[in-house]
């Protein structure tokens, strides 16, 4: 996802995270994911408190391609769909940054439609509006939001939050979150957002890396009166059983198109601040969020190389086609409890460009 980084702004970062490491919850010790996940029930799968509350109600769905329902056999159905086959009355979903099944680029306007299988108007949420009208509200009884976060600020389904529980509030309207857990929800890092540098990609003076689940986030933003003239938002959150934050959580679907394995979503806390760079993150390889790179870093210092093409979540990533010098960070050690920002110094430091290394 972009994040739009200035100079200073970064330079201030360096300076406060290399001096003040935020502490990381009492309990460190982590357990191990395959144990966890067995014990662990996210809340879509406690159909048994949330159904009772959708009989009758005509309701809309905030989703993409993580909303679902587990078995016991770790298949899982979509929650749209297996709504649809409870015979709740889905009236229209409301698609995040990628879209309702996901695959978009990192930025890509989002068009409104309809679900091919269900049948089931789409309301963008990242095209022209990325709060619920009045109109798009209107006749719904409840608003369900599931879906899976990653922990980081500028990761945008906690904007999509806000602005949907702004929207139920003004519009009177209940909302139930059916929490997820976070896969960096083990740590903090990072300074707190100045607010006149609020954006789509940062709008709550949090820190980057903010430890909590979307449940736990709502609960802030409503606790905070973060939101429009401080209304608050008639908030059930069903809560994750079996769920503590020193538990790791290894994601079964992609969050995102860039994000594609446990290694990605560890590293990009960190490798994002690329995203305010010209050097590249690995959009247009395998291996995104998981190695760094530019056609103008010195061969000298990097032997790592790849060369970007067009791809799924991907369609202009930087320097396509052309052959980049870097570092591959898929096997490499580094604290899972802190943002690492040597390999932005490191990058800084070997440029040959730095009087645009910031964009």
């Amino acid at each position: 996802m972009r994040v739009k980084l200035f100079k200073s702004t970064v330079l201030l970062l360096l300076l406060f995270c290399f001096s003040c490491r935020s502490q990381t919850h009492e309990n460190s010790s982590l357990i191990k994911a395959e144990q966890n996940q067995a014990q662990l029930r996210i809340g879509a799968n406690q159909t048994e408190i949330y159904f009772p509350l959708l009989k009758g109600k005509r309701i809309g769905i905030v989703a993409n391609q993580t909303s679902v329902i587990f078995k016991a056999d770790k298949s899982y159905t979509h929650l749209v769909d297996s709504l649809v086959a409870s015979q709740m009355i889905i009236k229209t979903v409301f698609a995040p940054e990628h879209g309702f099944r996901g695959q978009a680029d990192a930025g890509e306007v989002i068009k409104d439609g309809v679900d091919s299988k269900t049948g089931i108007p789409i309301i963008s949420l990242y095209g022209k509006n990325k709060k619920p009208s009045p109109e798009h509200l209107e006749g719904l009884d409840l608003i369900i939001f599931d879906i899976q976060d990653v922990g980081a600020r500028f990761y945008t389904y906690i904007s999509s939050l806000h602005y949907v529980m702004e929207a139920c509030a003004e519009a009177k309207i209940p909302l139930l979150i059916l929490d997820r857990p976070n896969p960096n929800g083990h740590y903090t890092d990072g300074p707190i957002l100045e607010p006149k540098h609020k954006s789509y990609v940062g709008m709550h003076p949090v820190p980057v890396v903010h430890g909590m689940t979307i449940g736990e986030y709502a609960q802030m933003i409503n606790g905070e009166g973060w939101l429009q003239n401080k209304i608050q938002c008639d908030l059930k959150v069903i809560k994750i059983e079996n769920y503590t934050h020193s538990s790791t959580y290894s994601l079964p679907i992609k969050p995102s198109p860039n994000l594609p394995n446990d290694k990605a979503i560890a590293l990009y806390p960190s490798l994002c601040f690329f995203e305010g760079t010209f050097i590249s993150a690995g959009r247009g390889t395998d291996f995104q969020f998981q190695i760094f790179g530019a056609p103008s870093l010195s061969p000298k210092h990097y032997n790592f190389t790849f060369t970007p093409q067009a791809n799924e979540g991907a369609k202009y990533p930087k320097f396509k086609n052309q052959l980049s010098y870097g570092k591959d960070l898929r096997n490499i050690s580094f604290p899972k409890n802190q943002i690492n920002l040597e390999w932005l110094i490191e990058a800084y430091n070997n440029s040959s460009k730095k009087k645009d290394f910031f964009n």
